[in-house]
């Protein structure tokens, strides 16, 4: 029977063992080193079902608990598979779980998976389909700020995420035989957009040496995006990653500095955008061609949680209405 094991994102622990059918009880402490005093120390119990191949989890603590963007809610249960993200609490501390095949038949003896590990076969076989279903086609269309900041209905169960909206015609600005540019649902800024693979590629730490033409690829991309933006001219952009992204499936954000939108609502959405929490595409692609791997710093998520700041001025604001009417100085209508 398949051993299951719970992998820090963020590398800060080494993978905790969930042993089937056993309860295990996980918060703030030394077991995940979670120091975070709005995380309980009983925050969530996860109960792996190692034949079935999910975890069950369950949310203890007061603050959320979530599954892929989905939040638990208090007291509440939820299945948990294979390429599908755990947010600890408040959208922070991210965890995966791993299935592996116990050959030896001791989970005592069973060892811990690399943390490099290869995508899980459910990212595989969606691989696959993907692969399958796409041909190569090319659609250039002009963008303008209202469908920039257009949202689309909802489509599909919000765990899908990602991977239901770049198979969404209407949230199509461009495709070709390697990526798809979709419109992020809930634009940060006038023009927000994302460039998504169609190899299955679940997170920025998954990418190697081998994805380094496709990155580029995805680059050159987001550069065109740019160019036929009719506010390039007025407007600057930047194209990066987030360290630790809150949806399945590695995706290169293209955002204009405005952040002039409504769906741009706290303090983590602000952080997010514009600490280094957001990684350059370039450094990305020069990390790839250096190390064959993408690096990311021990205790990212604490970047969320720096005071607000302008990005022009860097002047310090103390909420985010606040933030939102200084920033008209720098770009008026």
């Amino acid at each position: 029977m398949p051993v299951c094991w719970l992998v820090s994102e963020e590398r800060s622990h080494k993978p905790i063992q969930l042993p089937h059918l056993q309860t295990v009880v996980l918060g703030r402490g030394p077991q995940t080193t979670i120091k975070d005093k709005k995380c309980s120390r009983q925050q969530v119990e996860l109960k792996a079902e190692c034949n079935k191949g999910y975890v069950k989890v369950k949310q203890l603590g007061g603050n959320p608990t979530s599954v892929d963007s989905v939040v638990v809610g208090a007291d509440n249960e939820v299945k948990m598979k294979p390429g599908q993200q755990l947010h600890i609490v408040n959208k922070l501390y991210p965890y995966t779980v791993q299935f592996k095949e116990d050959i030896t038949g001791n989970h005592s003896g069973t060892k811990r998976p690399r943390e490099s590990a290869p995508e899980d076969k459910e990212s595989q076989r969606e691989a696959q389909k993907m692969k399958a279903a796409k041909e190569t086609e090319k659609v250039s269309v002009s963008v303008s700020p209202g469908e920039a900041t257009k949202t689309s209905e909802s489509v599909g169960h919000w765990s899908q995420g990602l991977k239901t909206s770049m198979q969404d015609p209407k949230m199509q600005i461009y495709k070709d035989d390697k990526v798809v540019v979709i419109k992020d649902k809930y634009p940060k800024a006038r023009y927000h957009w994302l460039v998504l693979p169609w190899q299955a590629i679940p997170s920025l730490k998954a990418l190697r040496d081998e994805h380094c033409d496709l990155v580029k690829h995805m680059q050159q991309v987001a550069d065109r995006m740019v160019q036929q933006c009719p506010d390039s001219s007025s407007l600057s952009f930047r194209t990066g990653y987030h360290v630790i992204p809150s949806m399945s499936h590695v995706h290169l954000h293209v955002i204009s500095q405005d952040f002039d939108s409504p769906c741009l609502k706290n303090k983590k959405h602000w952080n997010s955008f514009t600490t280094d929490y957001f990684i350059e595409s370039q450094d990305v692609v020069q990390m790839l061609e250096t190390n064959g791997r993408v690096t990311v710093k021990e205790g990212s998520s604490e970047l969320l949680k720096l005071p607000l700041r302008c990005h022009v001025c860097r002047k310090e604001l103390p909420t985010i209405p606040a933030l939102k009417e200084h920033l008209k100085s720098h770009f008026p209508r």
